[in-house]
């Protein structure tokens, strides 16, 4: 089975989210935990929350997957953007825990000139200074198309994070088609040699959800814009091997392409469950 859904947002409350996905036809979906571009949350109401769950049992949703604030940067060379990080997803975590069992996926960050190294020892000391082992969110590092000093640039950097992190069975990865893609790996004509490097270098046991996007910009580019599915330089053929893929298939996977309304995910939704094999 196919799990698909998009990117929805979370200022009308959990059960509106729930309802919107079914609408669309979407049995997951992600959501922001707060402004993508930081800030406080918003107060939890358990009852909308537990609404949520009801319809998320009554459609068996795969899981959901909350996304950090854009903001969030755990290994800037700046102390006090690290803090800020570190109190955003500290609290997201708590927050998580009304939703027990999902995913939390976050962008790793930038080094900012400190080098890789250096971002991906900052980055595994803040899961190691949050993280705790009675939590039941899993906490998701995304892969990165290599922009500037962006940290998760190759599935190395990744695996390097994982292995510096004590509570490893908290800690998987999040696959986006738009940033491996632009990163160098060449899921269009090579998907099995991605998933096969992917398998020997991190290990496909600690993937857990996907990001479906098409690519605005050329394999290789490092430029990280998404573009609907069809029109860019993946394409709707090449992304439905993707989402058939054995090793991939039945992971959550979610949208995150450029669209003015929900009607325009709900076509790009009902495009790929008739790609599915």
């Amino acid at each position: 089975m196919l799990y698909l859904g998009c990117h929805l947002t979370s200022s009308k409350g959990y059960e509106h989210m729930g309802k919107e996905a079914v609408q669309i036809g979407a049995n997951t979906f992600q959501f922001f935990t707060r402004n993508p571009r930081g800030g406080a949350a918003k107060a939890i109401d358990p009852a909308d929350v537990a609404k949520l769950l009801q319809i998320a049992r009554e459609n068996e949703f795969s899981k959901i997957i909350a996304h950090a604030p854009y903001t969030l940067n755990p290994c800037s060379k700046e102390e006090k953007t690290r803090e800020f990080a570190y109190m955003v997803m500290r609290d997201d975590l708590q927050r998580m825990e009304y939703l027990p069992g999902n995913y939390y996926n976050f962008h790793p960050g930038s080094h900012v000139g400190q080098g890789g190294e250096e971002g991906i020892r900052l980055i595994a000391k803040m899961l190691n200074d949050i993280l705790t082992p009675e939590q039941s969110t899993v906490v998701l590092l995304e892969t990165m198309a290599g922009k500037g000093s962006e940290v998760g640039r190759n599935f190395e950097e990744l695996a390097a994070i994982r292995e510096q992190v004590l509570l490893k069975d908290k800690v998987g990865i999040c696959l986006d088609t738009c940033h491996v893609h632009d990163g160098g790996y060449d899921i269009v004509k090579d998907l099995d040699g991605m998933v096969t490097e992917f398998d020997r270098v991190v290990g496909l046991s600690h993937l857990k959800a996907l990001h479906i996007n098409d690519s605005m910009n050329p394999v290789g580019a490092h430029k990280d814009r998404h573009a609907r599915i069809g029109e860019g330089y993946i394409g709707a053929q090449a992304i439905g091997r993707v989402l058939n893929h054995p090793a991939l298939k039945g992971l959550p996977a979610v949208l995150e392409t450029p669209q003015e309304n929900l009607a325009g995910y709900q076509a790009e939704i009902a495009m790929l469950r008739s790609l599915e094999k």
